[in-house]
């Protein structure tokens, strides 16, 4: 290990909390798809920030529009009005068909907003009795880490140490409509749902699951929440993963690209009646809506307008996946995938998925083990051709040698 390299791995190891598990590689600069250590060895970015840089490193409009506006002004609060708030929630509310957008920061907060919003929206609009309300969810999902969103997930290390949890949650297995049914009752004020479960490793549901949802919420009365974080903006190869199955949910969850990969935006779409719960005083942020993150979040997503960033997810996803497919690995028990939001499932006699991931580290490309068992690729959706092809030219030796 370089020098550089090691005397930063040794500092974070040293003075931060061990909460996460990184390869041992130090990013010290970045651009486009490729992104460089402490040391200058240049790499290939297979993980794209769990999908935060959908646009790539330091794309220049979205750089542009940050230098711009940090000139101008950086935050007010809500305490007082901004001159990029409206703007930026006209362009969200178009973009998805929606009414209103209620902003935050990162995707737990979204997620903890749109709880609130359900539960509420249960209680005024539907008349569940207060404190009754019930939230259906699925076993593996992943939609944050605070207290109330770990209470709720069926991953042990992600609850160990950290309970009482709060109640009001029914877990039922992803991709089961008739679980799903069963669970749904009186007191049922919304499903919330990933259209394709990316921690659990790349899960996708079965063709008509969401569409299911769907009309079981409709039949219900109930709300149906899309957690469009991680699969928002393209990187299935849709604007959002609901629409390949031409599901449109009551409310929308997004973040991650939404900022550019400079900045925590996110945000909780839905129309006027259901937005309309909320009266002053009862949600906040003191950075949500703040004017640099509008501003970066306006330029995030015309450049992935622009730029036909979903058309070429679908496009070269649909190459890749396909590549990747045809691999005759021993190794490899399945690869599944929509768009840039591809997996490749390790057979556990071949071990677990973060030696491939050095490996492939090693040889200059960069990518994350998820579930042990799951290789996650997922590049910026601004990746060409031939750069996948320089990906392949190291992923199939990799995964056909094993480890």
């Amino acid at each position: 290990m370089a020098t550089a390299t090691r005397r930063s791995i040794e500092l974070a190891e040293r003075h931060a909390a061990h909460n996460y598990h990184p390869l041992p590689v130090v990013v010290a600069r970045a651009r486009g798809c490729w992104v460089w250590d402490a040391d200058g060895r240049r790499y290939l970015d297979m993980l794209s920030a769990y999908s935060a840089l959908n646009q790539g490193h330091r794309h220049p409009a979205i750089i542009r529009a940050l230098r711009a506006q940090a000139g101008r002004v950086t935050l007010t609060s809500r305490a007082f009005h901004n001159d990029r708030l409206g703007p930026f929630c006209r362009t969200l509310c178009r973009l998805s068909r929606m009414d209103r957008v209620l902003l935050m920061n990162t995707g737990a907060e979204a997620v903890e907003t749109a709880i609130k919003c359900a539960r509420k929206w249960g209680y005024k609009r539907r008349g569940v009795p207060e404190g009754e309300a019930e939230v259906v969810v699925f076993e593996n999902n992943f939609h944050g880490r605070t207290t109330t969103i770990v209470g709720f997930s069926s991953e042990a290390q992600y609850r160990d140490g950290f309970g009482p949890f709060t109640p009001g949650f029914r877990l039922v297995p992803y991709g089961d409509l008739e679980a799903a049914r069963r669970a749904v009752g009186p007191r049922t004020v919304a499903v919330l749902v990933e259209p394709v479960q990316g921690e659990a490793g790349i899960v996708i549901p079965p063709r008509g699951f969401l569409r299911g949802l769907r009309a079981l919420c409709d039949e219900a009365g109930a709300l149906l929440v899309a957690d469009e974080i991680q699969t928002g903006f393209g990187r299935t190869g849709r604007l959002f993963a609901c629409e390949h199955e031409g599901v449109r949910p009551d409310v929308l969850v997004v973040g991650k690209a939404l900022g550019g990969g400079v900045l925590p935006v996110s945000g909780v779409l839905a129309s006027d009646e259901v937005m309309g719960v909320f009266t002053p005083g009862d949600h906040g942020s003191t950075f949500g809506g703040n004017p640099l993150a509008c501003a970066v979040g306006e330029a995030a997503v015309e450049a992935l307008v622009k730029g036909r960033m979903v058309q070429n997810s679908a496009r070269q996803g649909a190459w890749f996946l396909k590549r990747l497919a045809a691999i005759p690995s021993p190794h490899v028990k399945e690869v599944r995938g929509l768009g840039l939001f591809i997996g490749v499932e390790i057979r556990v006699s071949s071990g677990t998925a973060r030696p491939y991931c050095e490996r492939l580290m090693e040889k200059g490309l960069l990518c994350k083990e998820t579930h042990h068992q799951v290789i996650r690729f997922a590049p910026p959706l601004i990746i060409t051709r031939r750069e996948l092809e320089w990906a392949m030219s190291r992923i199939e030796p990799v995964l056909l040698e094993g480890v």
